[in-house]
């Protein structure tokens, strides 16, 4: 039950914190909200077996409608809070590696953007630039 009391007022703090800095900071919702992300892994191997692509941002997870999150043009695969209460965002590994075996991106460094909008409506976005190798381990044949 604390559990549950204390979450309802992050939420709460969280909420009003989003609500002023919309109102005091002259942000509106034609501008896009610039986030910080941190993508995990960092160096994306074509040739791995990982499955998921994991991007931890610094915008409250309450505010975010999660569905409308994209990496690039790879649509969200599932999402969560962090420790933090912190929106986390998750992507099928196969679809991202696509954007560099289909040309769209190309193997080296790239740049990876989250975008997505929140529940009030504002549009945010973050980048991060990755690099991208196609390397077989020594094990695999």
């Amino acid at each position: 039950m604390k559990t549950f009391i204390r979450n309802s007022k992050v939420l709460k703090l969280s909420s009003a914190m989003f609500l002023f800095f919309m109102l005091f900071t002259g942000f509106t919702s034609d501008e896009i909200l610039d986030i910080t992300i941190d993508v995990a892994p960092n160096v994306l191997n074509i040739a791995s077996s990982g499955t998921v692509v994991t991007v931890h941002t610094d915008i409250a997870y309450s505010w975010v409608d999660g569905a409308s999150v994209y990496l690039n043009d790879v649509p969200i695969a599932w999402w969560k809070s962090d420790s933090r209460g912190q929106f986390v965002a998750k992507f099928n590994m196969e679809e991202v590696e696509t954007l560099v075996t289909a040309g769209v991106l190309e193997e080296g460094e790239i740049t990876l953007k989250l975008s997505g909008t929140t529940k009030s409506g504002v549009n945010f976005s973050g980048a991060q630039l990755i690099s991208v190798i196609d390397v077989t381990s020594v094990g695999k044949k």
